[in-house]
């Protein structure tokens, strides 16, 4: 994640929301090296059902860790279905 200061942010807000939209990329905004909002692109598939957060977690690169870990649990073990 790059951080910038809202000042940048101001300048360049067209060239940050192209680099958000195009590359994939997160920028930290905040104010004496202290972020205080995140820039991101917004969920393809967004889920009215659930929260904000949860939207953003299910479709962020957040838990891209997991990815080789094996499958502890089968969809058929879920009780009701979230995202």
């Amino acid at each position: 994640m790059k951080i910038i200061t809202t000042t940048m942010l101001r300048k360049h807000i067209s060239e940050v929301v192209n680099t958000v939209k195009c590359e994939d990329s997160v920028f930290g905004i905040g104010r004496r090296n202290k972020v205080e909002a995140i820039i991101m692109k917004f969920p393809q598939h967004f889920n009215k059902n659930v929260s904000e957060v949860t939207n953003t977690n299910a479709n962020s690169k957040s838990f891209n860790f997991l990815k080789d870990e094996p499958d502890l649990y089968k969809i058929g073990d879920l009780k009701k279905k979230y995202v």
